[in-house]
């Protein structure tokens, strides 16, 4: 068994472990993250699946935070 990581999965990786990638504009979510969003707002995903798909992609959690700033 091997496993690959390219230069830049290993310094996205080290940023977000870092939190050092908060400040850059969130990439627009796709159809999919956007729907679970919405869910995660109305109270409908439990925070441990939410902290599992931050965990995955940081710019959720930034889109989470513009929505709540927002209202």
């Amino acid at each position: 068994m091997s496993i690959h990581f390219t230069v830049s999965d290993l310094t996205r990786n080290l940023f977000h472990s870092l939190g050092l990638d908060h400040e850059r504009a969130p990439r627009p979510l796709n159809a999919e993250q956007s729907l679970l969003l919405e869910c995660y707002l109305a109270g409908h995903v439990p925070e441990s699946a939410w902290n599992d798909y931050v965990f995955e992609t940081p710019d959720l959690a930034r889109h989470a935070e513009a929505r709540r700033s927002h209202h």
